[in-house]
């Protein structure tokens, strides 16, 4: 009976302790974001934040393209490649369902690529990692020589996003993705922010590929004006 109570005490402790290190690193996680938050405009800015309009500039194939997205709280959205002038292809999400327009011809796009899409309840990717409805998050480490904190958030569809904020101005600087039960990953790295109104935003971006890295570099963006639950209909 004292061997029986032993165990029970030691294994009372271990599940203890693992419960306490979890929640520590949930709450050392979300410090984390909350000052990244801070640091890009504050809360209430990312919150007021509805519509959301960006044009990038790339090479795409050795040819010069841009990139449009528009967003729409909660979960509206469309991608654009303009090409000398014109649209060559465009995807959107109208909160339910997702379509893309390929060669001029509008169809039903796989919604296998929009399912994350589905529950999203913000612009602002930093405000959907402190919902624990949408994410859950912990802190991982830090790299003290390249200075800086990697979080983990999980969302509910089991895809992982590895986040990775400078540890002096808690900008993120690089994120990992990685969808599991696809076996893919893809990184993106942040290399410089500019402010946009109240808002300071990546304005260069390098996408990390086998095949080669593609920067993006963000021409324009503006917040909360000229874009329409219209602009996302079929």
């Amino acid at each position: 009976m004292k061997l029986l109570t032993t165990i029970l005490t030691v294994c009372s402790v271990i599940t203890s302790s693992l419960v306490f290190s979890q929640s520590t690193n949930e709450t050392k996680a979300k410090e984390i974001i909350e000052k990244a938050i801070k640091a890009t405009g504050g809360k209430e800015l990312l919150n007021s934040i509805k519509t959301l309009y960006s044009k990038s500039s790339t090479v795409m194939d050795g040819r010069n393209v841009n990139y449009i997205t528009k967003e729409m709280a909660p979960n509206m959205g469309s991608f654009e490649v303009e090409y000398q002038g014109r649209i060559v292809y465009r995807s959107w999400f109208d909160g339910k369902i997702g379509y893309e327009t390929v060669n001029g011809q509008k169809k039903i796009a796989d919604q296998e690529e929009f399912k994350d899409k589905l529950d999203r309840k913000y612009i602002m990717n930093e405000l959907s990692y402190l919902d624990s409805s949408i994410y859950s998050v912990e802190f991982i480490e830090t790299d003290n020589t390249h200075k800086l904190h990697k979080v983990k958030a999980i969302a509910k569809d089991g895809s992982i996003i590895n986040l990775y904020y400078d540890t002096d101005s808690f900008l993120l600087k690089k994120e990992i993705k990685e969808n599991p039960s696809k076996g893919s990953f893809s990184t993106i790295l942040c290399n410089e922010y500019k402010k946009y109104g109240d808002l300071l935003y990546c304005s260069k971006n390098t996408f990390k590929s086998e095949n080669g890295d593609q920067i993006v570099t963000l021409l324009d963006l503006y917040y909360n004006k000229d874009i329409k639950r219209a602009d996302f209909k079929y």
